[in-house]
């Protein structure tokens, strides 16, 4: 930005958008002043890519497209459901319609067989 920029030459654009051409530093410093604008470099192509403008309106916004952006995004959770190989019909029941509740509304769904004691010792019996 402004006097950072150390390169002799810049491909210009103003504050309008439109391409002024490659233009030396200091002319490209001169007209940011003239305007009462900054000049900051948008590219790193070559020449470098500089352009005209208010600097602490670019980074307003900037910032408040990336809150927008944010803002749309969804969160996806993975939910998970329990269950036990003495979980009777109407509790499996209601397990699963929250499973696909849950698939519906978007959620990734995480499903897991817990065993205790002496069930760990007859894990088969349960998927037959």
């Amino acid at each position: 930005m402004n006097e950072r920029i150390t390169e002799e030459e810049v491909r210009l654009i103003d504050a309008e958008g439109e391409q002024l051409g490659v233009v030396p530093t200091t002319e490209a410093l001169e007209r940011a002043e003239a305007a009462g604008l900054d000049l900051v470099q948008i590219s790193n192509a070559d020449p470098i890519v500089c352009k005209i403008m208010d600097y602490g309106k670019f980074v307003f916004e900037t910032k408040k497209q990336k809150a927008a952006q944010k803002k749309k995004q969804k969160q996806i959770q993975v939910k998970e459901v329990k269950f036990r190989p003495g979980t009777d019909e109407g509790d499996y029941q209601v397990k699963l319609k929250n499973l696909t509740r849950f698939l519906e509304g978007g959620d990734k769904g995480k499903v897991t067989l817990r065993f205790r004691g002496r069930e760990m010792a007859h894990q088969g019996a349960v998927f037959r």
